[in-house]
């Protein structure tokens, strides 16, 4: 989603599914049950800027999303059946060096050569024509089958495209993106059957109003879906951006994994892991009344933390950040060495990676329970503002900085989160 202040519309397809039927928000739930489940490292999910030079972060991460690191296909496979595979090969050796073996790669951005639509894309990062369909289908599977060979059992996840409803990067109709995925599922599965396929990410927040997702959204992904209920359903993986407009919170973060939730439920699509494959905060749009925001201190601290507790809350398995790398005004939240984001994303690892998570319950003031090392310990917040906390039975309270300290009253009061220990 790089640089995308650019992007105002999605891309059109059609009339409306008349046999839509919308689920009202109140009833959305999570399509994946995370009660009652080891929480593994690869929840905490990372895009690091120059993967491919060398660059690592200061942090544990437990997955690595290839995207923005000069991986794509038309980076990849500048002319006919001529590969340099040297920043591909880079990225992953330098992941697997520092021990992160779990590899999500975008196999997105035509090439120049095999675009149907020489005039898409030169936008948000995005190549001339990169984000035009292949003319022809037997180009997208000789790559496909040139990736999956080359790295089988290095690179451990596929995603055919990115944000593949936004027109900024994919000019296909919903019907072209369910044959990329079919024949991608096909062709990785027969050279590395242990690889997960991914269904491409779709962008949530343009449009859309709480938890109702837009109409163009419905139309694009209504369409996608048919088809490929019609070829079985080629997914291991559904997967959602959801930013939520420059100024929104993790409140709104929330609706929108609701609505995308409601979108599966109403086309039918049936019960697989969501992942989020790219999220941050602060991100400028849609429209001129979003600017850009940048979000520091604690809050950079709570609503990292929060996103990847609300993803256990909602059925999110995977929260990829955008992005690790040096300071950029195109997110809110940045995410480098010493910064709050940073501290709360590896403190919130410390507490719950390892963990069996519990629940979570109530709104207003939300409370997450784990059990680690055969202890209970709680995670309080709150939606918005600081509220009291009932901490009756714990002695420490933790906050996203890693520093504990002794509980000396019945009630603390926070907008957190912070973790509540014996």
């Amino acid at each position: 989603m790089r640089r995308l202040t650019a992007i105002a519309s999605l891309t059109a397809v059609g009339a409306l599914l008349s046999s839509l039927v919308v689920v009202p928000a109140a009833e959305a739930r999570p399509r994946q049950d995370l009660r009652g489940t080891t929480v593994q490292q690869n929840l905490f999910g990372m895009h690091v800027f120059n993967v491919q030079n060398g660059q690592w972060p200061t942090v544990p991460i437990g997955s690595l999303r290839l995207w923005d690191n000069e991986t794509t296909w038309a980076q990849v496979e500048p002319a006919p059946g001529q590969f340099d595979w040297t920043k591909l090969d880079a990225a992953v050796q330098n992941a697997q060096s520092h021990g992160v073996n779990d590899i999500l790669m975008v196999l997105a951005g035509t090439p120049a050569w095999a675009t149907d639509n020489p005039a898409s894309g030169g936008a948000a990062g995005v190549l001339p024509g990169a984000a035009g369909m292949p003319k022809n289908i037997a180009d997208w599977d000789a790559w496909v089958t040139a990736v999956a060979t080359r790295y089988k059992g290095r690179i451990t996840s596929y995603q055919p495209w990115n944000e593949a409803n936004l027109v900024t990067f994919s000019t296909g109709t919903p019907q072209q993106m369910a044959e990329l995925t079919k024949h991608a599922y096909d062709i990785i599965k027969s050279i590395d059957p242990n690889a997960t396929v991914v269904a491409p990410s779709m962008g949530t927040r343009l449009g859309s109003n709480g938890s109702q997702l837009s109409k163009k959204f419905m139309q694009f992904y209504g369409a996608y879906l048919r088809q490929l209920k019609a070829d079985n359903w080629p997914v291991d993986v559904w997967s959602a951006h959801t930013y939520p407009a420059s100024l929104g919170t993790p409140a709104d973060r929330a609706l929108l994994i609701k609505g995308f939730q409601n979108a599966l439920r109403a086309f039918g699509a049936p019960d697989k892991p969501i992942w989020d494959t790219e999220n941050n905060f602060g991100l400028a749009g849609p429209g001129p009344q979003n600017p850009d925001q940048d979000i520091t201190d604690y809050r950079a601290a709570s609503w990292t933390a929060r996103t990847y507790l609300d993803a256990l809350r909602y059925g999110i398995s995977r929260v990829y950040w955008y992005a690790w790398g040096p300071e950029n005004d195109l997110v809110g939240i940045q995410m480098y060495d010493g910064s709050p984001g940073a501290q709360a994303y590896a403190t919130l690892q410390d507490w719950i990676v390892g963990a069996t998570f519990k629940k979570c319950t109530g709104t207003a003031k939300v409370t997450c329970t784990f059990i680690k090392d055969g202890k209970r310990t709680k995670i309080v917040y709150a939606a918005k503002n600081r509220k009291n906390f009932v901490t009756k039975g714990f002695s420490q309270v933790c906050e996203l900085d890693g520093t504990c300290t002794p509980i000396t009253g019945k009630r603390i009061r926070t907008a957190g989160p912070v973790l509540l220990k014996k």
